[in-house]
């Protein structure tokens, strides 16, 4: 039985999909103005995980995650520059030569991570008529109201607004007053926007679509939309009114997810989500990565490091996604160090065709899974199958093997790669010569020792067998 904790309820609940034949799984994408740093990285690896873990227990997932190309300002409150316009600006590319550029980079990132494609990838540019309706029913509905300048999701009028994010709304109201300094016509600075108009601090936005909206006046045809609005079209275009699983970063629960489940519920008179899981945020060497602080890094930085982007991926498999995990490049070092000891482990599996899923490791790995997908416990029974002295390696390989569609680790194709490791290494070739040599002369101390100095020095393993 698969137990997730509900960020919504903060309690360990069991999962009850919406429909028997398929789960609906929603992941907030990235904004494509620049490259995806590790910590980008990381949210799109915990969200492969959940899902690959979801599809190892039986269930029919349809994943979509989106791609914002237009609407995300600077700042999440819904002020500033588009960050996709700021971008082209700085390149001096257009917002959709930016968004073509980094959206490739990311795409062969997911490769490279061994991500698998969603099965709905939402590019915003191309639901802006979805979103306009989306507007055009919480108009009608009383829930928006327009200034000379946006159309705005007016909170006091959604019940709980703060439920997820477990906020008092009297404690906003109280706090913040009215207006803001980009729009004064806000009946309540906390009230979010839906559309932005081609006017004042965005009359030279550079990605509009002319769109009437019945009920307001409107100086201009021309506009964008929110941030908040994409995603939940793009979620209802794509799975339906109600889903059974949102994911995303803790840092989207204060704002972000919570005019999702406002602007989504009020629009559409249903429940949004049923179960929100959210995943911590990397620390980089005990604090937040940021630019100003020199720490942000891509994959490709780590790439020209000399790391292989699966050690990042085992990097992540160690911790819960509900955990914090601080990345240091001493951590990293020791998961590529555990991920290559993992793969000789494998490498050095002998018969491996015809084996079997050991059934006593794999209900360890299922029940792992089902309690609130927990991998790093789930690693821990594929190396409990490799140092079981007792299997036959045919049989370890297949229960590995299968565990790692869940990893994603790629350890069938690593195992194929497997290549003679003495022809590289003389000095193992030499000690393995003068064991031979020792062993021949019946000088059994001697061989021990050198068998002993291969294992610790080299950790290479040599068994002697018929």
């Amino acid at each position: 039985m698969l137990k997730l904790i509900n960020t919504i309820s903060k309690k360990k609940e069991e999962f009850i999909p919406l429909s028997k034949d398929k789960v609906t799984i929603y992941q907030c994408g990235p904004t494509v103005y620049s490259h995806q740093h590790i910590g980008n990285m990381e949210s799109v690896v915990r969200g492969d995980l959940i899902r690959r873990g979801l599809i190892y227990l039986g269930y029919n997932v349809e994943f979509t995650r989106n791609i914002t190309d237009v609407g995300h300002l600077v700042s999440d409150e819904d002020e500033g520059e588009d960050k996709m316009e700021k971008s082209a600006k700085r390149e001096g590319l257009s917002p959709i030569e930016i968004a073509n550029k980094y959206s490739e980079i990311f795409h062969n990132d997911l490769t490279k991570l061994n991500c698998l494609p969603p099965d709905n990838e939402t590019k915003a540019s191309e639901y802006i008529e979805e979103m306009a309706n989306m507007v055009q029913v919480l108009l009608d509905k009383g829930f928006a109201y327009a200034t000379s300048k946006a159309i705005y999701f007016d909170v006091t009028k959604f019940p709980n607004y703060n439920f997820l994010n477990g906020q008092n709304l009297k404690m906003n109201i109280q706090g913040l007053g009215h207006g803001s300094e980009e729009d004064t016509g806000k009946k309540h600075s906390f009230d979010f926007a839906l559309w932005f108009f081609k006017i004042d601090s965005h009359k030279n936005a550079l990605q509009t679509w002319e769109q009437r909206f019945v009920g307001i006046e409107q100086t201009t045809l021309a506009g964008f939309p929110g941030w908040h609005i994409e995603c939940s079209a793009m979620s209802k275009s794509t799975l339906g009114e109600t889903i059974d699983i949102h994911i995303g970063g803790v840092e989207h629960i204060q704002v972000h997810h919570t005019n999702e489940i406002a602007q989504s519920e009020s629009a559409n008179g249903v429940k949004f989500v049923n179960y929100w899981l959210h995943h911590e945020m990397l620390d980089f060497d005990g604090g937040k990565m940021s630019k100003s602080k020199g720490n942000i890094y891509t994959l490709d930085d780590l790439i020209n490091k000399g790391y292989d982007p699966l050690v990042l991926r085992y990097f992540f498999l160690q911790a819960h996604y509900r955990s914090k995990q601080n990345f240091t490049f001493e951590a990293l070092d020791g998961a590529g160090t555990a991920e290559q000891r993992l793969i000789k482990l494998i490498k050095h599996l002998k018969f491996t065709t015809g084996g079997v899923i050991l059934l006593e490791y794999k209900k360890k790995f299922i029940a792992s899974l089902e309690d609130d997908i927990n991998i790093p416990k789930a690693l821990s029974f594929a190396w409990d199958v490799l140092k079981d002295t007792e299997l036959e390696d045919n049989d370890k390989f297949a229960t590995v093997t299968d565990f790692d569609r869940v990893f994603g680790l790629k350890i069938n194709e690593k195992f194929y790669e497997k290549t003679d490791e003495t022809s590289s290494s003389p000095e193992i070739v030499e000690l393995i010569k003068a064991r031979e040599k020792a062993r021949n002369s019946k000088d059994w101390p001697k061989a021990d020792r050198i068998r002993k100095e291969l294992k610790v020095k080299y950790d290479y393993e040599v068994m002697d067998k018929k």
